[in-house]
């Protein structure tokens, strides 16, 4: 496979992963929504938050750039259960406790009000992005060694229960058990943002292809790491992406037993995905060519990822990111082990599942 490796990774710390400019304008536009929030509630007397909690993409730091600011940022907001009562002292439904969120953060600034949505309320921004804010109550109880457990349960159609940090949870888990390196945010962080940025590269594409949760999930299923070859583990990892889709359009909750992120066996989303991964892998088949040259490999990159950046280093030296020979994927993959950091720290960037 011809070397573009060093192309690659470029190609994720310069047009994929977030600067740290727009993480920092999303942490203080998330960090103004809690003050306003808790500044509404207390105005009515309504009961504070226990607590606030980033999930999704945002909390696991694969959000990706985008040209138009498409961001959704989630930011989970926790009350204790018997806080969340009504005029009266009953249960408050799910709506009630969205709808209390929803009023107490609408303060009259925004062009567009905040709207209360199934799982959340939306918080929309001129900016082009939204901060989302999934409402949970927390039931502490205590076991029979007198021990205090904690339950969630998010505010949808009815309580369900629910705790989106057990997602960011098992995906640090998994970055931290599968990457091959410890810099750069991991490769299998790189490579799950570069496949999210693939799925969102033509405009046509968009509420097409396979959403972000579980694009996520199903690169952990298939990743394929390379310690010294940053584009063969792209390649790899869309190609096994690909079988997988071929094998079943199924794509299974991470946490929650018995629950798919796809709908029935034959995923529209899922399917489109499969497909446009097979004229993807088809683009990059000159690669193997043995007369390949540097100009058609990034060519064949550009048209992947429908970009103009890779042709545009044809002149950058093609050297790749050095690493021991002796680190061969296969060699990490059969031994488990976790070969030193190679990739230079560049920058980590980083809603619910987006």
């Amino acid at each position: 496979m011809f070397d573009c490796a060093k192309d690659v990774l470029a190609y994720h710390d310069q047009q994929v992963t977030l600067t740290q400019g727009e993480r920092d304008e999303m942490r203080k536009r998330r960090d103004a929504n809690r003050n306003r929030l808790e500044k509404g509630l207390a105005a009515v007397d309504d009961p504070a938050p226990h607590h606030f909690k980033s999930q999704g993409s945002y909390a696991m730091k694969t959000m990706v750039q985008d040209e138009n600011r498409d961001y959704d940022i989630d930011d989970g907001v926790y009350f204790d259960k018997e806080d969340l009562v009504g005029a009266r002292g009953a249960e408050m439904t799910s709506l009630q406790a969205r709808q209390m969120v929803c009023d107490a953060i609408d303060d009259g600034s925004f062009a567009t009000p905040p709207e209360v949505r199934k799982n959340c309320v939306r918080v929309y921004y001129q900016a082009g992005y939204h901060v989302d804010l999934p409402v949970y109550r927390r039931t502490v109880t205590k076991n029979w060694r007198g021990e205090e457990e904690v339950t969630y349960e998010l505010a949808s159609s009815s309580w369900k229960r629910s705790d989106a940090r057990d997602v960011t949870n098992w995906f640090e888990l998994e970055n931290t058990n599968q990457s091959p390196d410890t810099s750069n945010g991991r490769q299998l962080r790189r490579v799950t943002r570069v496949s999210k940025d693939f799925a969102r590269s033509r405009i046509s594409w968009r509420g097409r292809n396979l959403s972000g949760f579980g694009i996520t999930k199903l690169v952990t299923e298939t990743y394929r790491p390379d310690a010294a070859r940053e584009d063969k583990a792209v390649y790899d990892t869309l190609k096994a992406m690909r079988d997988r889709l071929n094998r079943s359009l199924v794509i299974h909750h991470p946490c929650t037993q018995g629950e798919t992120i796809t709908q029935g066996t034959d995923d529209a989303k899922a399917r489109f995905m499969r497909d446009k991964l097979v004229e993807a892998i088809d683009n990059l088949a000159i690669l193997f060519q043995p007369d390949c040259t540097r100009a058609q490999a990034l060519k064949a990159w550009d048209k992947a990822f429908n970009t103009d950046f890779f042709s545009e280093r044809a002149d950058t030296a093609t050297k790749a990111i050095g690493a021991p020979a002796i680190l061969t994927s296969g060699l990490l993959r059969a031994a488990g082990e976790r070969a030193a950091a190679t990739a230079p720290v560049i920058k980590d960037g980083g809603g619910r599942y987006a």
